[in-house]
């Protein structure tokens, strides 16, 4: 929180992060928000993406808190925003209709959800149409591949965002991964990030 996150953006940004992943229920956007301003990068080449907490997902919350988060944020849109967890499907046509008409006010350049299965998904598709929905953020990993699903998204051309690839760094203590690495030279980590590159993934490396 606070000025850890603020340090922790700004170093990334130094390196050459240019994809920030965020939600409002992580409380950091104010924190954030800082940092991207003062970095000094121009907004255009930043790709900022924000999440809706389930709180916010009724068709009367959900645009009021997503103009809230652009304030904390200090910018006039974010490029992605999901909805966090599917909370309870019978409101999936309500949420989903809320998050295309944020769109269509310019709030957020895309769409999509987070941790959707297929049938969440195919409500989704049902209530704002499939080609609407950017991704569905998922926890991937050699760990936990979830093949049905994926399978199911590229079916549909939805593209598979994968969080906790690094299995929050238990996976990169798995004696496989430590000997493919040493057989090429490089690190645990860079072989467990390929592996979901060459699966075509959009790769969240935590």
């Amino acid at each position: 929180e606070g000025e850890v996150v603020k340090n922790s953006v700004l170093n990334a940004l130094e390196v050459g992060y240019r994809v920030i992943d965020t939600a409002q229920i992580y409380g950091n956007e104010v924190s954030i928000g800082e940092a991207l301003v003062e970095s000094g990068i121009p907004r255009e080449e930043l790709y900022i993406t924000t999440k809706i907490w389930v709180d916010n997902m009724s068709k009367a919350k959900l645009i009021p808190s997503l103009k809230e988060s652009l304030e904390k944020l200090q910018t006039d849109y974010v490029d992605l925003t999901l909805i966090h967890w599917p909370g309870k499907n019978e409101n999936v046509e309500e949420y989903m209709q809320a998050l295309l008409e944020a769109k269509s006010l310019g709030l957020t350049k895309e769409i999509g959800v987070s941790n959707f299965n297929i049938e969440l998904l195919d409500k989704a598709f049902d209530a704002v149409g499939k080609e609407n929905i950017a991704t569905n953020q998922i926890e991937l990993s050699p760990y936990l591949q979830n093949q049905k699903l994926v399978s199911y998204m590229l079916e549909k051309g939805i593209k598979v965002t994968s969080y906790m690839t690094l299995a929050y760094g238990e996976v990169l203590k798995e004696p496989l991964i430590i000997d493919i690495a040493g057989k090429y030279k490089v690190t645990p980590a860079q072989i467990v990030l390929a592996w979901a590159l060459a699966k075509e993934f959009a790769v969240i490396p935590s």
